[in-house]
């Protein structure tokens, strides 16, 4: 997830609510509550669906 924030220059905080709302995919890996991870196909997804070109993000998908 913060991978993800960092991405998007935005706080972890917009990417977990971007989760709860289903807009961006993602899964839990781990016991109980796990952790949220978000694949790079999820990602690259739901890059296409808002316009936002990923030549402009910091990472490389």
């Amino acid at each position: 997830m913060k991978d993800v924030a960092a991405a998007l220059r935005v706080n972890a905080a917009t990417v977990y609510a971007e989760v709860r709302s289903g807009r961006l995919e993602s899964y839990r890996v781990g016991q109980g509550r796990g952790t949220i991870r978000v694949s790079r196909a999820a990602f690259a997804k739901y890059l296409q669906d808002r316009g936002i070109p990923a030549a402009e993000l910091a990472v490389t998908l």
